[in-house]
């Protein structure tokens, strides 16, 4: 039996992917959770094999869904984590990857891929939705556009209109080390300002 917690901030979805593993003879979910801290607590308690990790909770949630992801991985004998949400921009992606989620899916996945998926990441194997497999594909075959999570994150940043002083803050790095970032970005995006930066990385789906 694979024993799954679904984390995702939204009860109607966490109903419906209930719902939809309760008709599989091999799935079972036994815990839900609505913010990355009761996914961490469920996963210590329940000692699932798969969670089902959203990316973003609401508002007031300081720790994202690739952080919480980050801090399951950690634990001993981990379960896998497979992502399903709606985002599916390089820097959402990328995150998730890098803190050691088993698969990628999107929330409009038809519904046997989406069991597939947990079978797959239940057995230790790699379950990316056609669409993020395509996308990392590209991010190989272009790696003239190809950031790394740390200028993804700096530029994010950016784009929210922050000064180098409170990147730095936020990022806990120095102001040098963000202006190093900032100069790397925009050679490999090839543009000369802060704005050009965040409008090119938007139009090629490297920033939500």
């Amino acid at each position: 039996m694979i024993r799954v917690v679904i984390a995702d901030d939204h009860p109607i979805v966490r109903a419906g992917l209930k719902a939809l593993f309760s008709i599989e003879p091999d799935i079972e979910v036994v815990a839900e959770a609505a913010t990355p801290q009761e996914a961490l607590e469920a996963s210590v308690r329940e000692n699932p094999d798969v969670v089902l990790m959203d990316l973003q909770f609401g508002s007031g949630e300081t720790t994202t869904g690739a952080g919480a992801t980050r801090t399951i991985r950690a634990l001993d004998a981990a379960p896998y984590v497979l992502v399903l949400t709606n985002y599916d921009s390089d820097a959402d992606i990328l995150g998730a990857v890098e803190a050691g989620a088993s698969g990628y899916l999107l929330k409009d996945a038809p519904p046997h891929e989406l069991i597939n998926a947990v079978r797959a990441a239940a057995a230790g194997e790699s379950a990316l939705a056609p669409v993020i497999a395509s996308r990392l594909m590209n991010r190989m075959r272009e790696p003239r556009v190809s950031l790394s999570s740390r200028e993804i994150e700096v530029l994010e940043q950016v784009g929210a209109g922050r000064t180098n002083q409170e990147i730095a803050g936020t990022l806990f790095i120095s102001e040098t080390t963000v202006k190093s970032h900032l100069a790397h970005i925009f050679s490999k995006l090839d543009v000369a300002s802060r704005t050009a930066a965040v409008s090119v990385a938007r139009q090629q789906g490297i920033l939500r």
